[in-house]
């Protein structure tokens, strides 16, 4: 970890952030239970239900995040004027998250992933969702809640999934009204929009979206491989850093003519699942702060990482990001 610096000073810091969070906001339900017989009406499982359990996804869990870390998220999306759009609030009143930025259209679904759990494995996985752009009047009124949070905000934050919320005429108009207002701006992409993004502060794709994003064919297995991606990636996209998340192997960041990849700790991994979701929303917060690319890139790291030691898609515990941080430093 990064020589002198005052964690106790830096975590501080990020209290009372404000991080407008714009992108695909949605709702994870969980059908849990036992398995011990086969139906006799088909060949399949029967799970005999022993609980439920609803929980916010995709821009949702970057929100609690930053939630976690002392700052203050703001959902800016489109939802459904439907139950689940109603249940996605209910979740968001009670992690007290505001929901004044969240448009409601009866043109969408809110997207709800529902995964039916029997002996602690995924049986099966029912989408509910519309992927298809939101349309003029939706942009349009999405649009007049980002400019209004825009004012507030310290850093923004695009969070696409391919559902929607998001596309190619508003990220522009998304973009340089960050740039206008002198805002940071950091990217988690998904293939569809991957070179929309042009201007912002920070791109964080995982190796994966930016092979697939630039149609790359090697499989980027060194570190050189890497860089003349990350090189065509900003040629593309003229952004101001990249930050290549490498999964074991830690993260890539490059700024300028300056790089360094950050390696990964050694952990007891029990799940990966929501792991991009804490490294965007650390970065996010640093970025805010203006953090030298070294503690950006060590801290978003570490909290990846440490995520990965629970099981389901859980926020980081501020706490335990703190005293790991110290502990290595020290």
């Amino acid at each position: 970890m990064t020589n002198q610096i005052n964690f106790d000073e830096l975590f501080k810091k990020f209290n009372g952030l404000k991080v407008l969070i714009v992108g695909d906001v949605m709702v994870d339900n969980y059908i849990i239970g036992k398995v011990d017989r086969v139906s006799p009406e088909a060949p399949v499982p029967v799970v005999d239900v022993t609980s439920f359990d609803s929980r916010l996804g995709g821009a949702g869990n970057v929100a609690l995040n930053i939630k976690a870390m002392g700052g203050i998220p703001i959902l800016c999306s489109v939802i459904g004027k439907d139950k689940e759009g109603e249940d996605l609030k209910i979740l968001l009143d009670k992690q007290g998250l505001t929901s004044r930025a969240i448009l409601s259209s009866d043109k969408r679904k809110t997207t709800t992933k529902t995964r039916i759990l029997g002996n602690n494995h995924q049986l099966l996985r029912i989408d509910h969702e519309v992927k298809s752009e939101i349309d003029t009047l939706d942009s349009f009124l999405l649009e007049e809640h980002f400019n209004r949070e825009l004012e507030i905000a310290d850093v923004v934050i695009f969070e696409d999934y391919n559902k929607g919320v998001l596309h190619a005429k508003n990220i522009e108009k998304f973009i340089a009204k960050s740039i206008a207002s002198n805002k940071p701006s950091i990217v988690d992409p998904k293939k569809s929009n991957f070179l929309s993004y042009k201007k912002t502060t920070l791109f964080k794709p995982n190796l994966k979206e930016i092979k697939e994003g630039l149609n790359v064919e090697n499989n980027l297995e060194t570190i050189e491989q890497i860089l003349d991606a990350v090189s065509l990636l900003e040629s593309k996209l003229n952004n101001v850093i990249s930050m290549i998340t490498l999964s074991e192997r830690g993260v890539l960041i490059k700024k300028g003519n300056e790089h360094m990849v950050i390696p990964a700790h050694i952990r007891n991994i029990a799940d990966v699942s929501g792991a991009g979701d804490t490294v965007v929303s650390v970065a996010a917060l640093c970025l805010a702060l203006n953090t030298d690319i070294k503690t950006l890139a060590e801290l978003s790291n570490l909290a990846g990482g440490l995520v990965c030691e629970k099981t389901g898609v859980v926020p980081i515990e501020k706490s335990a990001l703190l005293s790991e941080a110290k502990r290595i430093q020290a």
